[in-house]
């Protein structure tokens, strides 16, 4: 497949509920899909072969030789009815034929499979997510909406019935679910190791690396140090802060944790050193004001590489409609952002591709679309059409005297962006200029939030500096907003510069 081209999973048509919780994980170059009672593995590196029913599977790791094109696979997976076997091809090309032999594990070498005509089919591979056919590999949880990897194993919870409970699978064996072994790879779960299990309903799983793990709870949140089979523990971290949902957090480029909590955005340190919500001066009333029931609305959080911020979006599911924040961490400012309802984001990734063209942030929308930021697009893609990007920023509020007096602002000059030859990016297009006074800065910015009517309105177009205005505006704060809401433009400001003499007390 040419790279930056897509191709439907036709075997996984009609296969999963999408109407209910759907995770995705990667682990042992295969992608689990957790569903409720429905779990899926999509299998990337393994061949398959189609045999009869089989008796006895061969043990997981044996080698399978095809008699005759001599090719040979060490076998990674059977499925329940013992007519599937997938593996990592060690030689040759396995060829639709008769004449398999089964050799190593619990079966007599040089077996031959009786009646068997095999078909060897390629990659990727859409089958049942079950326990290994032994007899001996124990049994998954009947039910998980969450999961991942750490330290080699397979981590799932989400279970409706133990919303407290973690399972987690042997290491390095995906397909071992039996706790009774009793070695540092067993498979473990929260209720049968000294981890133990998590007092409060997990709703995320946040693996690092394999340094820790972290649950995110209602109402508190925990993290395992370590593998829980050999000494690892189960430490708080805050029992007053809890986590939305499965997809509400990311790391950032120095492994920081941002997560949408009970109070707001919240940032966990890498090295544990407290919680900390850095939304609490910007958006005080963030969680009130969005307030986004974790069963009808879908939060998720993404950190883009190249804008360096986090993309934070809250969509409603039944319809689209969202709210999104962009958090700026290289400045530490919030801005809010509005998009079309058919491109209400549901999940959100960032594929660091091989090749550059294709790497970047990709959103999967209400109306099954991927959409990515494109620096060059004057207008968002809103499927069968485009619309236009309405936007507006306002500057800081300014003082323009001591805060008994008023001040006139006498003289302003704005210049716009580019101009010069080259570069990257284009020239800007036009952009509105209104004014704002007040005799507090509350003022101003409530009436900008309001809608109400500006002192003054400029519009300006073209680049570099434009000629002086003279508004005359007279308060003690002023507001300045740009603005543009024309299709197909975008708009950019160097600088401003002002003059103000002093007028009567305030």
């Amino acid at each position: 497949m040419a790279a930056g081209t897509m191709v439907e999973l036709v075997a996984a048509r009609n296969d999963i509920d999408c109407t209910d919780q759907l995770e995705i994980f990667e682990g042992y170059q295969k992608v689990f899909v957790v569903n409720g009672t429905n779990l899926k593995i999509i299998d990337f590196v393994n061949t398959k072969l189609t045999v009869t029913a089989l008796t006895t599977a061969p043990t997981r790791g044996s080698i399978v030789t095809q008699a005759t094109s001599n090719a040979t696979m060490v076998v990674d997976f059977v499925n329940a009815a013992k007519t599937e076997i997938y593996g990592k091809t060690t030689s040759g090309t396995f060829v639709t034929t008769a004449g398999y032999t089964l050799s190593g594990g619990s079966m007599d070498p040089e077996t031959r499979v009786p009646s068997a005509v095999a078909e060897a089919s390629t990659t990727p591979h859409w089958y049942d997510y079950v326990v290994y056919p032994d007899g001996a590999s124990g049994s998954l949880p009947n039910s998980a909406y969450l999961g991942c990897l750490y330290r080699g194993r397979i981590v799932l919870s989400g279970n409706s019935n133990y919303p407290h409970q973690w399972y987690m699978s042997r290491q390095a064996d995906h397909t071992d679910w039996a706790y009774v072994a009793n070695d540092a790879q067993s498979p473990v779960a929260g209720n049968n190791s000294d981890a133990g299990e998590v007092g409060d309903i997990i709703r995320c799983l946040i693996p690092y690396k394999d340094d820790y793990l972290v649950f995110g709870c209602a109402n508190s949140i925990w993290v395992l140090r370590g593998d829980p089979a050999i000494g690892g523990s189960l430490d708080e971290v805050s029992l007053t802060v809890g986590i939305h949902g499965s997809r509400s957090w990311c790391f950032d480029g120095n492994g920081n944790l941002y997560f949408w909590g009970t109070g707001g955005i919240y940032r966990l340190k890498r090295d544990f050193t407290g919680v900390e919500n850095v939304s609490r001066v910007a958006l005080p009333e963030l969680i009130t004001d969005e307030n986004p029931n974790p069963s009808t609305y879908r939060v998720s959080m993404a950190y883009d590489r190249k804008r360096q911020g986090i993309v934070i979006c809250v969509t409603k599911l039944a319809d689209g409609t969202s709210s999104n924040y962009f958090y700026d961490l290289l400045v530490g400012g919030f801005y809010p952002e509005s998009y079309p309802t058919n491109c209400g984001v549901y999940s959100s990734f960032y594929y660091a591709a091989n090749d550059d063209t294709y790497s970047g942030l990709l959103l999967g929308c209400k109306d099954g679309y991927i959409r990515v930021f494109k620096d060059s697009a004057k207008d968002d893609d809103n499927g069968v059409s485009d619309t236009a990007i309405s936007s507006y920023i306002l500057y800081p509020v300014i003082q323009l005297s001591s805060p008994d007096h008023e001040s006139k602002l006498t003289s302003l000059i704005v210049e716009l962006a580019g101009g010069a030859a080259g570069g990257a990016f284009s020239d800007t297009d036009g952009v509105t200029l209104d004014l704002f006074s007040g005799d507090d800065a509350e003022t101003v910015v409530e009436d900008v939030k309001d809608g109400a009517t500006s002192f003054s309105t400029t519009v300006l177009s073209g680049t570099g500096r434009k000629n002086k205005l003279r508004p005359r505006t007279r308060g003690a704060f002023v507001g300045l907003k740009f603005s543009n809401s024309t299709a197909s433009e975008t708009w950019s400001i160097n600088r401003v510069l002002y003059e103000t003499v002093k007028a009567g007390r305030v």
